[in-house]
């Protein structure tokens, strides 16, 4: 599932994104209006959390252009500006929730997966590769009807795979969308040893992998016709 942070603050964007890609969430992030209203009409986001005061522009008109968009995603505010009239304003004009800074970030997810549910974006989230399936909303993944143990990043490397169907994962966007947001490199070798932790506890034969196949010198794919 993908979310937009619209949020001028890159502390606050750092840490958002860590904490969103644990959870294996994709993210992307305008620090202005014009760069949010952009965001919205190039691509489909599942949920924007957008704050109120923005260093140009204001997180009101981004949740008017994301309620216009099509499809429209799920809106929360996450804010500094918590006083009556623009709690109130921000909930009148669509927005699922609203959220004040300083937030905790239990919380924060929790709201988050409600306002996906109610938006109906769970059900459909829901990702098959094979006889995996993957549940983003409640992070289970299952394996035949079977629920398979995994470890949070090997999580989101799986959920990286199965979202991009038959699609080439360069080595460098894995580290990309699993590593930089905490400011960490990984060798490709460290690489082979997490995809390899990974096949062992997906595929029925680990050494002759038909759900994460490797392209070599380029990256990965999930396997052709592996979706349901």
């Amino acid at each position: 599932m993908r979310i937009l942070i619209v949020e001028d603050d890159a502390t606050i964007v750092g840490s958002l994104t860590e904490l969103l890609h644990r959870e294996g969430y994709e993210t992307a992030n305008a620090a202005r209006q014009d760069e949010a209203v952009e965001l919205l009409c190039a691509g489909a986001f599942d949920l924007a959390l957008v704050d109120v005061a923005l260093a140009q522009g204001n997180g009101f008109a981004v949740c008017a252009a994301a309620k216009a968009a099509d499809p429209a995603p799920a809106v929360i505010f996450l804010t500094a500006s918590d006083d009556e009239y623009s709690t109130v304003a921000g909930l009148d004009m669509g927005a699922d929730d609203y959220i004040a800074k300083p937030f905790r970030a239990r919380e924060l997810l929790s709201r988050i997966k409600s306002v996906l549910r109610r938006a109906g974006g769970a059900a459909a989230a829901t990702v098959r590769l094979g006889d995996v399936e993957i549940d983003p909303a409640a992070a289970v993944v299952r394996k035949a009807g079977c629920e398979v143990a995994l470890t949070a990043l090997e999580y989101r490397l799986l959920l990286l795979f199965a979202q991009r169907q038959e699609r080439l994962v360069t080595r460098e966007h894995v580290r990309n969308a699993i590593w930089d947001s905490a400011g960490e490199y990984v060798s490709d070798n460290t690489l082979n040893v997490y995809i390899k932790r990974l096949r062992d506890k997906i595929e029925d034969d680990p050494a002759d992998p038909k759900l994460v196949l490797t392209v070599r010198g380029l990256g990965y794919k999930a396997g052709p016709g592996a979706g349901a």
